[in-house]
């Protein structure tokens, strides 16, 4: 609970900080005092967005920030490293109480940071170890220049079978404009065509025919819940590592509203994850790992990584600590009920939604039914107020850039204290948009949508935000 003097003290303390940064470079502190307005004025629902803590915002804020430490607790490649070890401590053993893990690596600086540290510790102990152990080496420095190349030529042939980008997977999960698609050799399983599920069945049979080093499940636009257990049984039975990209539904893990088979931790090798979005920490990643890969994943600086960022390392400890309580388990509970509340809402008013609707913080909205496209729409609902993202839906005709689709996810409104009743005025809001909104002729990204209209709605957003101000101790002036 926030006390008065606590409240105080984040106000004295945004304040000074915004007078500090200001008197070098007057633009900067002007652009994030907007940041904060515009933050207090819209209706954010992009899934993946959220609102840290005042404890996690000034957490990253300080000399933390100056310190070098590569390495890992206790064995860092520079000196003075003592205090960044308390911190990396902290954080990893609050990551293992909250999640129930075995290990923790909490050094990623983003999501694609902790997937390459999770890829690399795979491909390390599956091909690196394996080929030390053939040519009777310790180190990689002491193979033959034809055993180097040999190895080199093993990694560079190894199997990625992850969900595709149009039924919700990410970029990230091997796909070719990233670089996880140019590692790996790379297939993908898609959606049941008729319900938007996904089909076990089928993604045990192109794992039987491709045969993947790694099976990866995870999604950043999939409404529904995965069976990890069964994607487990499916990476056992062809002899994969099964690794999870929880990213996006980490802080419904930590609430434990995520459990049994739909909990990642338990049934997976490996768990990549970000620690903002649903966990509502500081923007860095995460690993989380079995026994057997912790030596390669503490790895990760200087594998993949530079130097690690100590002063978000700190802020990943106050926003685990904050994880692990029973304030965060409601929290997380609401976000999900929201999340239903609002699909309900747009399917009364005969929204299109992929699967029909959600089981977990997001929705995905088909607007080809209103012949939009997702940049279309994604402009038209920024225009009144509502900030979105557009977002391919299966087999999406206009691709990753038009889209057909809108994502609408509900943990940062929910930060902010709304509930499932206010769901259905935001829910009619964005039917409003939708319906009043003309597509130009010819054009994928301009279309029409009457100003007056467009401001009446923005100030009904406004309207339905003002019982719950973004950062309520902080005053600004």
């Amino acid at each position: 609970m926030t006390t008065a003097s606590s409240a105080s003290a984040e106000t004295r303390a945004a304040t000074a900080a915004l007078e500090v940064i200001g008197a070098v470079e007057p633009r900067v502190a002007a652009a994030i005092r907007a940041e904060l307005a515009d933050q207090r004025a819209a209706l954010k629902l992009i899934a993946s967005e959220n609102y840290a803590s005042p404890a996690v915002l000034l957490a990253m804020g300080n000399w933390l920030s100056d310190k070098y430490a590569e390495g890992t607790i206790a064995r860092r490649f520079y000196a003075g490293c003592a205090n960044v070890d308390t911190l990396e401590t902290i954080a990893a053993e609050h990551a293992r109480t909250v999640f129930g893990a075995a290990h923790a690596y909490v050094q990623p600086h983003s999501g694609i940071d902790a997937n390459l540290v999770a890829f690399w510790a795979v491909l390390a102990d599956r091909v690196e170890t394996p080929a030390l152990e053939r040519a009777q080496a310790r180190h990689v420095n002491d193979l033959t220049d034809e055993d180097w190349a040999a190895l080199r030529r093993e990694l560079g042939e190894q199997r990625l079978l992850g969900m595709s980008l149009d039924a919700g997977g990410h970029l990230t999960h091997g796909f070719r404009p990233n670089i996880s698609g140019k590692m790996f050799d790379q297939r993908s399983y898609g959606v049941d065509p008729a319900t938007g599920l996904i089909d076990y069945a089928m993604v045990r049979d192109i794992a039987r025919e491709f045969r993947p080093l790694i099976l990866l499940a995870g999604y950043s636009a999939y409404p529904r819940l995965i069976n990890f257990a069964t994607m487990r049984e499916i990476a056992d039975e062809v002899g994969a590592v099964l690794m999870v990209d929880m990213a996006h539904f980490a802080g419904l893990v930590a609430g434990k509203v995520l459990v049994g088979d739909h909990d990642p931790v338990p049934h997976a090798h490996i768990v990549s994850t970000t620690t903002h979005k649903t966990l509502r920490g500081p923007r860095g990643g995460m690993v989380l790992c079995q026994p057997e890969l912790a030596e390669q994943v503490d790895r990760g600086c200087p594998m993949v990584l530079g130097g690690p960022l100590p002063h978000v390392i700190a802020a990943k400890a106050v926003a685990l600590a904050e994880a692990g309580t029973p304030a965060f388990r409601d929290y997380a509970r609401q976000v999900v009920d929201n999340a239903a509340a609002l699909a309900d809402g747009l399917l009364r008013r005969s929204v299109a939604l992929v699967t029909g609707g959600t089981s977990n913080h997001l929705a995905l909205i088909d607007v080809s039914i209103y012949g939009l496209t997702g940049r279309q729409a994604e402009a038209a609902l920024l225009d009144a107020g509502i900030v979105t993202n557009r977002n391919a839906i299966p087999r999406d005709p206009n691709g990753a850039w038009y889209t057909s689709g809108i994502r609408v996810g509900t943990p940062a409104l929910t930060t902010r204290g709304l509930g499932t009743g206010e769901m259905d005025q935001v829910a009619d809001l964005i039917h409003t948009v939708l319906t009043h909104t003309q597509p130009t002729a010819g054009s994928k990204a301009r279309y029409t949508l009457d100003a007056a209209l467009a401001a009446k709605l923005s100030q009904s957003a406004a309207d339905l935000l003002a019982p719950f101000p973004l950062y309520p101790t902080i005053d600004l002036g």
